[in-house]
């Protein structure tokens, strides 16, 4: 007969109040992954169909940055039969990608959120906002600021030649462009990713300021059409604010990590 008078051990808490799903076999993961990404597909392939209705209009969109600097009745330029089509088919993919993102993104979660904590789940949702604003930020700049100033040097610099731009190349370059600007806006979430568990600091990325500009301005000198000092300044200036931005993150999330004890 047990001792009532003994400590009772504590209660075991409840998973449950942490992790709100329960263990799932190999295959019941491989069936929920091809569930989700059935999913997807299925948004992509209606984005994608949605999308080729307005592929002109879309690229007319992403053309402005430099049909304004080309002399006036020119147009770009194919080579190929097939270029118009080739180029509408990746417009219409890559807006349908665009478009059916905040879908994609909803299938991510629901495959991901069952193995993650309450507390690594309030951390998501503030990650993924900030990632999609800053992007959108990024791609924004770079097409109302870097594209038209680069191709009103460009076009400039070769006025004594005839231009020959092909479409399927313009759109190429203009994507590549507008993900670079998007990726590079993201320093401040990739700075509050890496402090949020320590591989970081805010007086390590202040005790490397001066690298970072001289980093900075040359890509700047790579990226920018022209080497001057104001076209420098206008390109690398945005970067330079995300870096003490990205200081500013590091030092909350080095402030809260102090305050919880785990510095």
């Amino acid at each position: 007969m047990s001792d009532p008078t003994a400590e009772r051990k504590p209660e075991a808490e409840d998973p449950e109040s942490e992790q709100e799903s329960g263990k799932m076999s190999f295959l019941d993961h491989l069936d929920e992954l091809r569930k989700r990404l059935v999913h997807i597909a299925i948004y992509l392939g209606v984005g994608f169909i949605v999308s080729w209705f307005f592929a002109r209009r879309i690229y007319d969109f992403l053309a402005v940055p430099i049909t304004q600097s080309l002399p006036e009745g020119t147009k770009l330029a194919y080579t190929n039969p097939t270029d118009p089509f080739t180029l509408y088919m990746k417009v219409a993919l890559l807006a349908g990608i665009f478009l059916t993102l905040p879908l994609t993104l909803y299938e991510v979660w629901k495959f991901i959120a069952p193995g993650l904590y309450r507390k690594e789940k309030s951390y998501v949702l503030p990650f993924l906002f900030f990632s999609i604003l800053l992007f959108l930020s990024g791609a924004t700049f770079c097409y109302l600021v870097v594209l038209p100033t680069a191709f009103d040097f460009l076009v400039n610099l070769g006025a004594s030649f005839t231009p020959m731009i092909r479409i399927n190349e313009y759109l190429d370059f203009t994507n590549m462009m507008l993900l670079g600007f998007g990726l590079i806006f993201e320093m401040p979430v990739l700075a509050a990713f890496l402090s949020m568990f320590g591989l970081v600091s805010a007086r390590f990325l202040w005790k490397k300021f001066n690298y970072a500009m001289v980093a900075i301005v040359a890509l700047a000198a790579v990226i920018s059409p022209t080497g001057d000092a104001l076209n420098l300044f206008w390109w690398s200036a945005p970067m330079v604010v995300l870096y003490l931005i990205s200081i500013g993150v590091a030092a909350l999330f080095g402030w809260r990590r102090r305050r919880k004890g785990l510095v």
